[in-house]
């Protein structure tokens, strides 16, 4: 996507293989087996025992494989991709070596690497003198790895940021190609029929292409596009059953349906009885706000399609233009560029396909461009979710924790629109509800129910997945809890994580660095959250104050994460702080509401986002480890909206249990 990763797995290589960081470049890698992301099976495994996890992970990795399938998401990049690229650098090494020894007449065993040189006591050569000696045998079967890190661990200067910085970078709507025109969009009403078009004010000179889904305009420049289009009527029949409110009241209607038992260990219902709290939370749609709109370039010619686009999947977006315009997928080549923002949004085809449909009407490269209004009127977003949460505690710990959950299947929309053969109906399940199911808390009792929820607006993967909204409920009740039985809520969580010595370590960094919890100067609270997401352990302490009328701002966040081993730490501090700023944007602003078929909020005039001056000071305490490499590009999200909830009750602030926090 363009982050940290791009100097990330380059850093891993160059480390093993004793390179010259200085003289390291990154390009994105073409389709091809060899690149798939068998670490988006991590999650999907880790649940399994040892045997069947080993099973599913050699026959998910073949499938990767065989169908070239590249996607980023899940913070998955060095968690599935830290080994083999250490292989790569320490074959390379050895590669290397061998070849000088045999110039030296040495030992190659006796021969190393490093700042681009092989060497050998006083003998040295550079990479490129010996490259051309390195024969095919000389490729190890078995490459030894460093025992000592070199470049591996250290923060080293991200390569992506000079071209950042200069604006020499290449983001998708930067692409420009010979006699490229240009194209704007509309897209009617969700699930709208179009049933005419009145075109005839289309000055001359623009061209109008109807799609299957779209009318565009086409021009030789973005806005003189987005004028014409402008001034064209398109007449749409609306849906039998439009969006609405309705969507977001029917979630309250499914929790007191029967739903799908997820998790049942112990008598909750004995447990309850007397002195047990009752609570309900609900978060809305949210909208992924990207700062770079939805955006692809096309170009079809001599039988080939071209596409340049900030897409996380080359290869869905591979597979859907070739259906979408007849074409093998060979005769299809996707170019990713640098992303600005994607968040689980650009890992949909719709603005690639519509490109290239745009770009095979006019005969000529097309730029397509959706603007603000689009972006947010057609994103796929995520979804409304209500919870009510029963349960039981005392000094000494939870007795019972019931938990319903009501929220769409987000897996089964995503995977019909982009896998439709392996598509099936919506459907209750523990992994709509994930972050809420294995919670690292000992408990004597608990419940865990998903209650499907109704949902007819698209609904796509947004920062963190379902982990976004389960923090926020799960651990906005465990304070509520720790409350109830009279219990620093810190002291609390870490009664509870007394065999889980890696969480109680994060916690314990996360509160020595933020101070005491509660209410710590009229109008000033602190509150605390702990989560478990996408391999790694992240706790927050978030300092609010508060105005005379109520309003919450967040003056400080300390976030302690311990997200294994760590290839560059200031990566890491970089992920977390965006992430918490992400999140605090959602927490504080985010919502998307629905009427008549389209989202209301259509412009950052409505889904604000954070502000400068809004923005807390971030402190991020990264914990050594020896353990597998965590992510890091998502866990920083889910506790930030439930630390600053429980900091505003201890302010005095009242408890909040519905996003957003400062409602308008």
């Amino acid at each position: 996507m363009g982050q940290g990763i791009w100097s990330g797995l380059a850093q891993i290589v160059a480390g093993e293989l004793g390179a010259d960081w200085r003289a390291v470049g990154v390009e994105p890698a073409p389709l091809g087996p060899d690149y798939g992301n068998k670490g988006m099976l991590i999650d999907q495994v880790s649940g399994m025992p040892a045997a069947m996890r080993a099973v599913a992970n050699w026959a998910g990795g073949a499938l990767v494989e065989a169908y070239d399938f590249q996607i980023t998401g899940g913070s998955t990049s060095v968690r599935g991709f830290e080994a083999p690229l250490r292989l790569a650098g320490a074959a390379a090494r050895e590669m290397l070596c061998k070849a000088a020894a045999r110039r030296w007449d040495v030992d190659w065993a006796e021969c190393d690497t490093a700042d681009g040189f092989v060497i050998h006591q006083a003998k040295r050569l550079r990479f490129g003198d010996v490259a051309a000696d390195v024969e095919q045998d000389d490729a190890p079967s078995q490459p030894t790895l460093r025992s000592k890190a070199t470049l591996h661990g250290k923060p080293v200067l991200r390569l992506d940021i000079p071209s950042k910085t200069d604006g020499s970078a290449r983001f998708g709507a930067d692409v420009r190609l010979p006699g490229m025109v240009f194209a704007a969009i509309t897209q009617g009403p969700i699930g709208a029929t179009r049933t005419g078009i009145d075109k005839s004010k289309l000055p001359a000179g623009a061209q109008l292409v109807e799609g299957p889904d779209f009318v565009a305009v086409v021009a030789d420049g973005w806005f003189a596009a987005k004028t014409a289009l402008d001034l064209v009527q398109v007449r749409y029949t609306p849906a039998d059953k439009p969006a609405g409110p309705w969507l977001e009241t029917g979630l309250k209607a499914a929790l007191a349906g029967e739903g799908k038992q997820v998790r049942s260990e112990g008598d909750v219902a004995a447990a309850s009885g007397a002195g047990a709290i009752t609570a309900s939370y609900s978060l809305p749609f949210l909208a992924h706000a990207c700062l770079e709109p939805m955006t692809a370039t096309a170009r079809i010619a001599e039988g080939k399609c071209e596409v340049w686009a900030p897409t996380q999947s080359a290869t869905l977006a591979n597979w859907a233009v070739a259906k979408a315009v007849d074409m093998p997928e060979s005769a299809v080549t996707i170019f990713p560029t640098l992303l600005g923002g994607g968040f689980g949004r650009k890992v949909e085809k719709d603005a690639c396909v519509q490109a290239a449909i745009i770009a095979k009407a006019v005969g000529k490269p097309v730029q397509l461009i959706w603007s603000r209004e689009e972006d947010f009127g057609h994103d796929m977003w995520r979804p409304a979710v209500a919870a009510t949460l029963k349960g039981k505690a005392t000094a000494t710990g939870i007795a019972a924790w019931d938990s319903r959950i009501a929220v769409p299947d987000v897996g089964s929309g995503f995977i019909g629109r982009n896998l439709p053969a392996m598509a099936g109906d919506p459907k209750a399940g523990a992994g709509a509800i994930e972050g809420s199911v294995e919670l690292p808390y000992a408990m004597d009792a608990i419940s865990v129910t998903h209650c499907l929820g109704d949902c007819n607006v698209p609904l796509g993967f947004w920062r963190s997945v379902g982990h976004s909204f389960s923090a926020f409920i799960t651990e906005s009740f465990v304070d509520e809890l720790a409350l109830s039985a009279r219990v620093d809520p810190g002291q609390f969580r870490l009664a509870l994580l007394k065999d889980k010595p890696r969480h109680a370590a994060v916690l314990r960094a996360a509160l020595k660095a933020g101070g005491p919890l509660g209410q710590v100067a009229p109008g000033v609270g602190r509150g605390v959250a702990l989560a478990e997401c996408f391999g790694s352990i992240i706790a927050q302490v978030a300092e609010v104050q508060l105005d005379k009328a109520g309003s919450p701002r967040v003056t400080q966040v300390w976030a302690a994460i311990d997200c294994g081993r760590v290839v560059n730490p200031d990566s890491v501090t970089a992920q977390i702080e965006s992430g918490i700023i992400y999140g605090l944007t959602a927490a504080l602003h985010g919502r998307v509401s629905f009427a008549n078929g389209e989202a209301e909020q259509r412009n950052f005039d409505t889904h604000p986002l954070l502000t400068l001056a809004e923005t807390p000071v971030i402190s991020v305490v990264i914990l050594p480890s020896t353990e597998n490499p965590g992510g890091v590009g998502e866990p920083g999200t889910p506790p930030i909206a439930p630390a600053v909830a429980n900091a505003i009750a201890a302010a005095g602030g009242g408890r909040r249990r519905d996003l957003p926090l400062v409602q308008a």
